[in-house]
């Protein structure tokens, strides 16, 4: 499940992308100005970002694009209401992947996003991941240690899964509580610490080896793989 970070002050059109992309498998995260998505940014578990042309708070688009690409950021598609080829020329130029103009036809712009995901190697469609002496299997969601397969329960292979789709990222509570679909309450943001937790039991058992899920105090959670193979 790839990661979309939605930078647009429109907060109809942001929430209405937000619905139509979550249905079609992404996790999705919202910024209304620069600030907001350099917040967003800050773990690393963005795969690409939809940046609208103008925004508040003294950086446009075409600013925040150019820091983006000083920083080595995900790739990005910017929407805009300039839609004359002059503009178009002016985006692409700055330093954005691909350009959309507005009104756009969002089956479009979903074939876009994964256009880019698969551009920059972040569509994530390898067959399986390789940690010690486990390998989960991607496609089929089921881990292995050796030959054997482990009894998970489909939310902790759910879970299992978005952490191996992106090693080595610090994850958040938030954006686990969207990957995993869960409510933004008190209640499944502790869910996901017993989660992690039964994880920890099956994949961490034995004390001497390493361990993979580690804890960031106040953040949420990395998982260190020291093993990647695909």
């Amino acid at each position: 499940m790839a990661v979309v970070l939605i930078v647009d002050d429109d907060l109809r059109l942001a929430q209405m992308l937000k619905g139509f992309l979550e249905k079609e498998g992404f996790a999705v995260l919202l910024a209304g100005n620069g600030k907001e998505m350099w917040q967003q940014l800050g773990d690393g578990s963005v795969d690409v970002i939809v940046l609208d042309w103008m925004l508040p708070g003294g950086k446009d688009g075409i600013a925040l694009i150019k820091e983006l690409r000083a920083k080595n950021a995900p790739p990005a598609l910017m929407l805009s209401a300039r839609g004359d080829d002059d503009d178009r020329i002016i985006g692409l130029e700055s330093g954005v992947d691909d350009y959309l103009a507005k009104p756009f036809n969002a089956r479009e712009l979903l074939a876009r996003l994964r256009a880019l995901l698969r551009r920059h190697g972040r569509d994530e469609q390898s067959s399986s991941v390789t940690f010690g002496r486990f390998r989960l299997d991607l496609a089929m969601r089921r881990l292995y240690a050796g030959d054997e397969e482990l009894d998970l329960t489909p939310a902790e292979i759910e879970l299992l899964t978005v952490f191996a789709q992106r090693p080595r990222r610090i994850l958040s509570r938030d954006l686990l509580l969207q990957v995993l679909g869960g409510e933004e309450d008190g209640r499944f943001d502790r869910s996901i610490d017993v989660r992690v937790t039964r994880l920890r039991k099956i994949i961490e058992d034995n004390p001497k080896q390493p361990r993979f899920l580690l804890t960031e105090r106040g953040v949420g959670y990395r998982f260190e793989p020291g093993q990647i193979s695909s």
